[in-house]
């Protein structure tokens, strides 16, 4: 549209990577509502504790609605003093009207009601991430507990290892989420209210100052700080590193679908829509579009959560940058560690699960994946270098000659002298060398179910 540039952004590629619900709760628009709501919250407190005359909150409080303000005016006028509050609470002295409009931020400074807003803008954002990934976990425990049997190649290194079940893998994924839930949960809970006025000692509102943060606290939700922390950023560093971590949950499940859907291997697949995994030129193509999705906010949330440890520098009582670089950071991070999850929740409720090609790819190597199992068994009699000498040749003949592995060992007499053909099969049996498995499963879904 012709006209005046907008400051909005993120309409084009925001999308891709995060949800609708979280963009909104992270637009400039939220950002705004919450530094409203930061001062109706202050007012509140101060009239209840009769430091501003009666009815000054009411008035206030009218035009406490971000509808009311142009949010790219208050963009380009906070050029003027380094921050949005400026302008806003300006805008808001004029639209409040005398008299009410000389209490409008009383005792308070710009740092508390951004600060203040940031957290309320985590919270309301996490509230989103949280419902993401408890669907996360129900739908991974859930993988877990049908699929507890279902045998596949575990993989280290990207090579074959050793049988697992697919139950496992889920079992891991759900570990993850859950504590990733618990710990976004936990900080949440302690995201404090800010108010320390401009040097932190909150002299404007003499002996009251604490009280004004309580009652400011307690109708917002937020905890009470044992006094301000304007140069202290350690809550919001933890905030930041525990959604960098919700990225790198959400990654990891992510990446093990993209390798699952690999044509070579073809396990798993995202699921499945009209137009959803297309190419723009390949017919044939179904890429796992949401993997690519969360591996771009995983790598880009990484980043950020350096600038917010970055920012935890900050000069005596204010902060001269380090305070400033935290706003469009902690927006993205949310944005991003959130999009992720969503994403993935997406994927892992969608899972296309292929049994037959888990065994067939369970059997491709001729069970040289048992090695491990020959060695241990072999052990006792010839020693454990020696039991290891021989099945490493023996399976290096099988993956050169594509003769089965048991055939090979069949070959080597220190093998027959000690295992006959019937042993051997049975410890080539994958179902037979999955250790701890159930354990580790039932522990997963015991430890998601009481949480």
């Amino acid at each position: 549209m012709p006209g005046e540039p907008s400051f909005v952004s993120g309409a084009l590629f925001g999308p891709i990577v995060t949800t609708d619900a979280l963009l909104a709760a992270t637009s400039d628009r939220a950002w705004v509502q919450a530094m409203l709501d930061a001062e109706r919250a202050l007012a509140d407190a101060e009239e209840a504790l009769g430091l501003v005359p009666a009815g000054s909150a009411d008035a206030l409080g009218r035009s406490c609605n971000a509808g009311l303000f142009d949010i790219d005016a208050l963009g380009r006028d906070a050029r003027k003093g380094g921050n949005p509050v400026i302008p806003l609470v300006e805008a808001l002295r004029s639209r409040v009207g005398a008299p009410a409009a000389d209490w409008v931020h009383f005792g308070a400074t710009s740092q508390d009601i951004l600060d203040t807003a940031a957290m309320l803008v985590a919270t309301r954002a996490a509230l989103a991430i949280d419902a993401d990934l408890s669907a996360l976990c129900g739908e991974a425990a859930a993988l877990s507990d049908r699929h507890r049997s279902t045998l596949m190649v575990g993989r280290t290194l990207l090579q074959h290892a050793l049988p697992i079940t697919f139950g496992l893998k889920a079992a891991g994924w759900l570990t993850a989420a859950s504590e990733g839930r618990s710990a976004l949960r936990s900080v949440c809970n302690r995201l404090p209210v800010q108010l320390g006025g401009a040097a932190g000692t909150l002299a404007a509102l003499g002996e009251r100052g604490t009280d004004v943060a309580v009652a400011m606290a307690s109708s917002l939700g937020l905890a009470t700080p044992p006094l301000p922390w304007h140069t202290d950023r350690t809550i919001v560093a933890e905030l930041a590193s525990t959604l960098g971590m919700l990225a790198g949950i959400a990654s990891k499940i992510a990446w093990d679908v993209a390798l699952m859907m690999q044509t070579e291997i073809a396990e798993a697949f995202e699921p499945a829509a009209p137009g959803r995994g297309g190419s723009s030129t390949l017919p044939q193509k179904r890429n796992p579009v949401a993997a690519a999705a969360v591996s771009s906010a995983h790598r880009r949330a990484s980043a950020l959560v350096s600038v917010m440890l970055a920012a935890m520098a900050n000069e005596h009582e204010r902060a001269l940058g380090g305070w400033q670089a935290e706003w469009e950071t902690l927006t993205q991070l949310l944005a991003l560690a959130g999009g992720a999850v969503a994403n993935v929740a997406e994927a892992v409720a969608g899972l296309e699960i292929d049994t037959d090609a888990m065994s067939k790819n369970l059997a491709l190597t001729g069970g040289v994946l048992l090695a491990e199992r020959v060695v241990v068994t072999l052990a006792p009699a010839i020693g454990r270098a020696e039991a290891t000498k021989v099945v490493q040749e023996a399976s290096a003949r099988c993956q050169s000659s594509g003769r089965p592995f048991a055939d090979e060992l069949a070959g080597e007499p220190s093998v027959s002298a000690h295992l006959s053909a019937a042993q051997v099969a049975e410890l080539l049996d994958p179902r037979g060398y999955l250790g701890s498995t159930e354990t580790f499963i039932d522990r997963a879904l015991a430890a998601y179910r009481s949480s």
